[in-house]
């Protein structure tokens, strides 16, 4: 599927949701909760009550609005009933600080907010009585709170497609803020159409028998489009629960509702292989599980493999591209790499001076295809350094092998300089992760006496005894003599970004 083949009107709510009851799928089942299954004719109502309460409360076309709002069917129809009206759809972490909802909350512009009472208090403090709030379960509310069900239920249930484009900007996809401040990547209608069609189904081959459960929660672009758009392009069916993602609540619903495909990050993989229970637990129901939100150790992989034997489809991806653009395919795997370029992308690792190095050279990763963003809003000069027309210069680094298979080696502005030699903390922390005692660490630098020292941290596994210097001594035995860590510092959890990903700026702050 290519920009030209798709037709100049677009709807993405119309494209995902709509086209299922037009196509005869109805009574299929889109999504799975605790409460039961809900088909595509009972989504399609309600996305079209929501979108009649958002009108009745000024959301118009181009406007932005924004959910700080717990997994579930509400959730689901709340975004797209945003979409069917024309709107922008941003999404934020249920679990911020009112201080990082205010952030958003100004960046956006939004004048209609999304919450739920997990987000309320926190959203109010944030708000100042500035904002209409939409609150979605049993709430006392205050004076421009609206009780989102209560409207619905007394909303039409038809609506009419507003006429958007292919070109009208319909998404905002913001990055992790692990180094900054989080950034929108503005995103048009057709970005969710060509990765459907390019990643969905020309690499997983997503079909309407697969049911999706996403390890990250539906704020995060990679598990909501993974568990609420691509299955839905397809009549396939998604799981959306609302607590904090545990390995133990990751494995009763793997056993309740028996998934084939379960989105995953290498955080979550290293706790289900740690589990107590993992020998004991079936997942012979997967048919494979993603990998992605950051790299995926070859060491880690093993133990995957090794304790559960389903299989493994790692990739890479990043809001300025809109989803997965690199990625190994079912059944053609190459343990240790990223893959090959997804169908509908090309991507090259070049020099600093801009031109291709050699297969196996380092350099770093420049995507081009037909969902990278127009921008990041309101910072002219980080998107003129990052986006170049339809290509996105990523600033990480990889390396190409003769068959077009990308291996990655870090994030060229986490690169040490030890002794007088770069380093890339990935490196350390993929050899650490090998270690039968380490269920996940984090590598950085410190300076001490003007001299850049690396130190690891390290969650080890329940029970284990393991000393610092044993594990300097595993990665020395691995390792160039230079890469072994300086000081193992045992914790009991790594810092995160509400991404799952290792959050190394709060992790240097620990230095």
């Amino acid at each position: 599927m290519r920009y030209e083949d798709l037709p100049e009107r677009l709807n993405v709510a119309d494209y995902f949701v709509d086209r299922n009851l037009a196509e005869g799928r109805g009574a299929r089942t889109a999504l799975l909760t605790d409460a039961g299954p809900t088909t595509y004719a009972e989504l399609a109502a309600l996305v079209n009550r929501i979108g009649n309460v958002l009108l009745e409360l000024g959301v118009r076309r181009g406007d932005r609005l924004l959910l700080a709002l717990s997994d579930g069917v509400e959730f689901v129809a709340t975004w797209y009933a945003a979409q069917k009206i024309g709107a922008v759809t941003a999404e934020v972490y249920t679990f911020l600080p009112a201080k990082d909802y205010r952030y958003y909350l100004d960046y956006t512009g939004a004048n209609v907010v999304v919450v739920d009472p997990v987000t309320l208090e926190k959203m109010r403090e944030a708000s100042e009585d500035r904002h209409r709030l939409l609150v979605v379960g049993q709430a006392d509310l205050r004076a421009g709170e609206h009780d989102l069900r209560a409207l619905a239920a007394q909303a039409p249930d038809t609506l009419d497609a507003a006429p958007t484009t292919k070109d009208d900007v319909a998404i905002w996809k913001f990055t992790t803020g692990s180094t900054g401040a989080p950034k929108a990547c503005v995103h048009t209608a057709v970005s969710p159409v060509l990765s459907h069609h390019g990643y969905a189904r020309g690499v997983l081959d997503i079909g309407p028998d697969d049911v999706v459960l996403p390890v990250p929660k539906l704020f995060f672009g990679y598990a909501r489009d993974l568990a609420a758009l691509y299955p839905f392009g397809v009549g396939g069916a998604g799981i959306a629960f609302p607590e904090r993602t545990t390995a133990d609540r990751i494995f009763e619903l793997i056993a309740r509702h028996r998934p084939t495909i379960l989105v995953n990050v290498p955080t979550m993989m290293s706790a289900m292989v740690a589990h107590p229970s993992a020998s004991t637990q079936d997942l012979s129901c997967l048919r494979l599980t993603t990998s992605a939100g950051e790299a995926l150790p070859a060491e880690l992989h093993r133990k995957w493999d090794a304790a559960f034997g389903v299989e493994v489809v790692d990739g890479i991806g990043s809001s300025e591209a809109y989803h997965i653009y690199i990625s190994n395919r079912p059944g053609a795997g190459r343990q240790g790499t990223c893959g090959q370029a997804v169908p509908g992308y090309t991507a090259r690792v070049v020099s600093p001076e801009g031109t291709e190095v050699p297969d196996g050279e380092v350099g770093t990763l420049e995507v081009s295809g037909g969902t990278v963003a127009l921008e990041y809003y309101q910072d002219a000069a980080k998107s003129a350094a990052t986006y170049r027309g339809d290509t996105v210069h990523t600033g990480d680094l990889f390396s190409r092998d003769v068959d077009g298979f990308f291996t990655y080696h870090g994030r060229a502005d986490d690169l040490l300089k030890v002794g007088g030699i770069w380093v890339a903390p990935s490196e350390i922390e993929h050899c650490l992760i090998g270690h039968p005692d380490v269920v996940e660490c984090g590598v950085v630098g410190h300076e001490t006496d003007g001299l850049v020292r690396t130190r690891a941290y390290v969650v080890r596994r329940d029970g284990a005894a393991v000393e610092g210097e044993a594990l300097r001594e595993y990665v020395g035995s691995r390792l160039s003599g230079h890469k072994r860590p300086h000081e193992v510092v045992f914790v009991s959890e790594l810092p995160r970004t509400s991404n799952g990903k290792l959050d190394r700026r709060a992790l240097r702050e620990l230095s």
